[in-house]
């Protein structure tokens, strides 16, 4: 088995990007066009379990290497750190199909104060779940990235770009010199016949 730093902080990388992926997938409360549905819902949770069994195989697949590198560790402990917030993300959209079950079941009885009641709670419950939801798809992703940030840090030349770039650009660009009589005079207007 080959596990270099580079190749490591790569599985953090792609990992962390279906994670930030998934929370991009969420439904938006109050949003008409990505307003949540039972199917969405249910899609996502099983992508969630798909995302967190690829967590599991990737540590894994280092755990069981005799011939782990030095910074395994490091990898194997940020892999099977973000299971519990994906874990969490799950759980949440559990509620969230949950209550949208409900409210489906209940859509006849809409008009009745106590269902009416029961619904608008639901609703709540369903909007908890989501921002739940996507705080804990953060927090996994963000722990990821920089996971792979520490196990293969950019390299100085990388580095040193980035900080060339943020301070040596101008904040204003100045305007392209004028080039005398290139511009019509302002008294003569192009007509069409």
């Amino acid at each position: 088995m080959n596990n270099t730093p580079i190749s490591d902080a790569l599985a953090l990388r792609a990992t962390a990007s279906a994670f930030d992926a998934q929370r991009g997938k969420l439904p938006a409360p109050g949003d008409v066009h990505r307003s949540p549905d039972s199917v969405t819902v249910a899609r996502q949770i099983s992508e969630l379990g798909a995302l967190i069994s690829g967590l599991g195989d990737e540590v894994l697949f280092r755990v069981v290497d005799h011939d782990q590198e030095a910074h395994s560790a490091r990898v194997i402990t940020s892999f099977a750190a973000a299971v519990e917030p994906a874990g969490e993300a799950a759980s949440a959209l559990g509620a969230v199909a949950h209550q949208l079950s409900f409210l489906n079941q209940t859509e006849h009885l809409r008009d009745q104060p106590d269902a009416r009641d029961a619904r608008e709670a639901a609703a709540r419950v369903t909007d908890d779940a989501l921002a739940t939801a996507d705080t804990a798809l953060r927090e996994a992703a963000d722990s990821l990235h920089a996971a792979s940030a520490t196990v293969s840090p950019p390299s100085a030349r990388l580095q040193a770009a980035r900080g060339r770039s943020t301070t040596a650009a101008p904040a204003f660009a100045s305007p392209p010199p004028t080039v005398p009589g290139a511009a019509a005079p302002a008294d003569r207007i192009a007509r069409g016949r």
